[in-house]
């Protein structure tokens, strides 16, 4: 069973109920003058179907009558009934169509306003392609019931009561017959609907399960094909479909068998009916206009069982659709903003301290990622942070942009702790440059101006000159309209590292974090990168993680850390001086010639 959020599996399944729509309300409660419309409109279509039974009565009673203007009457009053069930059944449509269509725009909406804002820590227990499946696939079913489903549910349950009544009124022995089969249609109802409840949640999780397999394997696709792993992905993927299938299977034979069971205990009943009904009018007991306008109204009781019974199956899968995008709005989110966030400084200088900090990731909390680290960072400074894999240097730039929390500790920008005020507020003083640069599939212009949307055309290119960008933007086939496809497949490794660079100057933050900023720049792009984050580094505070040491000799200070801690501290010569691992990691890289290259 695919992995989902929140409740375990088991217990999700087990609380579907179509109760569960009732989390729709917020989303409809906007849009009550178009309920009303549509209600209205649904009434009467409905009152108009109902109606029409009376119109073919008259008809058949007075079909011999000498009267011929009698008889023209009720053909044109049958004609106009006709005509208004047109005009309303088209007004339902287009006003419940068009609401299903602005309820579901708002829900995709706020779900993925939702899951923007959620920290990484949220994103190592599910996949986005399943998130991705949510607000598509699970909102999709939403609009087929907000749309459709419920109009026509609620339609076939006024014609159905509507019915019933006027079936009484008409002939209150053969109501009491009908009454009979009632019983027989709802057991099976109740009885399968359960299990077609489970089936459809199942279902529904192997979806999205199938669309996060996907979304991984072509997010990689280049991976997969240079290691000739095409064949297992397509296994791995067309596994998890299959199991989609299979539940899809389970969920359309168990549908189908409930319709069949209901469709044929209810026109078996009207067979019945209408056998009894013709031996009464061979004894005078009623008319046969009385007879037909019975049978129409019994075919249309029946009519409206079978609809309401195939739509509940609707209803059940949208249930279970809506708890999976509840699940999503209302997902704990282990970093959170203040009730009463405290404002940042008017002017920031960029004074960085790391206070006694303890933390672990979620998914490894037994290993410490960081151990009791205290680190206090002058505005203006410069601070390298070295050492070998898993020491922590890309810990410290986490948590500083505060993607997780630690557990003990705290973290201050110009003496204010980050935990005490809004994300969005103080990353706004805040440039990265990651070691996996993200590249947009939108233009080099458009991926630059990611760092300031503001920024005009002249200050894009000029950070683009900065960056050492300029050049190769300006040979693409459009120049900086260019577009850079998906991950920027069309850039090499160098190249996307030089626009996300550009990004980071184009946005002018106080402080500047460079994680491997320069890990994919050949030697001659490095040199150039390296002047113009110097130039940039003057007057903010930078913090610069690199494995090549090159890269942070001119820095005010570097930090060596291992194993979650800081074992070092100082200068490039100092620390050559001291030994320890500092002079190691310099020793392996200028005097073993291993530096990278």
């Amino acid at each position: 069973m695919p992995r989902g959020i929140g409740k375990p599996q088991e217990e999700r399944e087990k609380s579907k109920q179509i109760g569960s729509l009732r989390a729709l309300w917020p989303f409809l409660r906007p849009y009550r003058g178009l309920m009303v419309a549509s209600v209205l409109a649904l009434i009467l279509t409905a009152c108009v179907s109902l109606t029409l039974p009376l119109a073919v009565r008259r008809v058949v009673d007075n079909f011999n009558t000498s009267d011929g203007a009698l008889l023209d009457l009720y053909f044109t009053a049958a004609l106009v009934i006709a005509g208004l069930l047109a005009i309303g059944t088209a007004l339902r449509y287009a006003l419940v169509t068009r609401l299903g269509e602005q309820v579901v725009t708002d829900i995709r909406k706020a779900v993925f306003d939702r899951v923007l804002g959620l920290s990484p820590a949220f994103y190592e227990k599910i996949m986005t392609g399943e998130v991705v499946s949510r607000i598509t696939t699970d909102t999709t079913l939403i609009l087929s019931v907000i749309g459709s489903s419920i109009s026509i549910a609620l339609r076939n349950l006024l014609i159905f009561l509507g019915g019933m009544v006027l079936m009484l009124a008409t002939s209150p022995k053969l109501t009491g017959l009908v009454l009979l089969i009632v019983p027989a249609v709802i057991i099976p109802i109740m009885t399968l609907g359960r299990r077609l409840r489970v089936l459809s949640r199942e279902n529904q999780d192997w979806i999205a399960a199938s669309s996060g397999n996907a979304s991984e394997s072509l997010g990689a696709v280049q991976t997969v094909q240079a290691f000739t792993h095409e064949l297992l992905t397509r296994r791995a993927f067309g596994e998890v479909t299959d199991k989609s299938l299979v539940a899809a299977k389970k969920r359309i034979t168990t549908r189908a068998v409930m319709t069949a069971i209901v469709i044929l205990l209810v026109f078996t009943g009207v067979v019945g009916v209408l056998w009894i009904g013709a031996r009464d009018v061979r004894a005078g007991e009623m008319s046969a206009g009385t007879l037909v306008q019975f049978v129409i109204y019994a075919v249309m009781v029946a009519g409206s069982v079978a609809a309401l019974s195939e739509i509940f199956g609707e209803l059940q899968r949208a249930a279970g659709a809506t708890e999976r995008l509840v699940e999503l709005l209302h997902a704990e989110d282990a970093v959170t903003d203040p009730v009463e966030p405290l404002p940042l400084p008017a002017n920031v200088t960029g004074a960085i301290a790391f206070e006694d900090v303890e933390f672990a990731y979620p998914q490894r909390p037994d290993v410490s990622a960081l151990d009791g680290v205290s680190l206090n960072i002058a505005p203006g400074e410069t601070v390298a942070l070295v050492g070998p894999s898993g020491a922590g240097k890309t810990t410290i730039i986490q948590l500083l942009l505060r993607f997780y929390d630690p557990a003990s500790g705290r973290i201050t920008l110009d003496g204010v702790d980050i935990a005490a005020m809004r994300r969005d507020v103080f990353r706004q003083s805040i440039a990265l440059v990651p070691q996996d640069p993200m590249i947009f599939a939108a233009s080099a212009r458009d991926n630059i101006r990611f760092g300031r949307p503001d920024a005009s055309d002249t200050e894009i290119e000029a950070a683009a000159r900065a960056a050492a960008a300029h050049e190769f933007i300006a040979a693409l086939p459009d120049g900086y309209d260019s577009f850079l496809g998906e991950r920027g497949v069309m850039l090499s490794g160098g190249q996307k590292q030089r626009i996300a660079i550009a990004r980071a100057i184009l946005r002018d933050a106080p402080v500047l974090l460079l994680d491997e900023a320069t890990s994919a720049l050949d030697a001659e792009s490095e040199r150039a990168v390296q002047a113009a984050v110097d130039a940039l580094a003057e007057d903010r505070t930078t913090i610069i993680v690199a494995h090549r040491l090159a890269t942070v000799k001119k820095a005010d200070r570097i930090v060596v850390m291992d194993q979650g801690r800081i074992v070092a501290m100082g200068p490039h010569d100092e620390l050559v001086a001291q030994g320890g691992l500092y002079a190691r990691l310099a020793r392996l890289q200028f005097t073993d010639g291993i530096a990278a290259e």
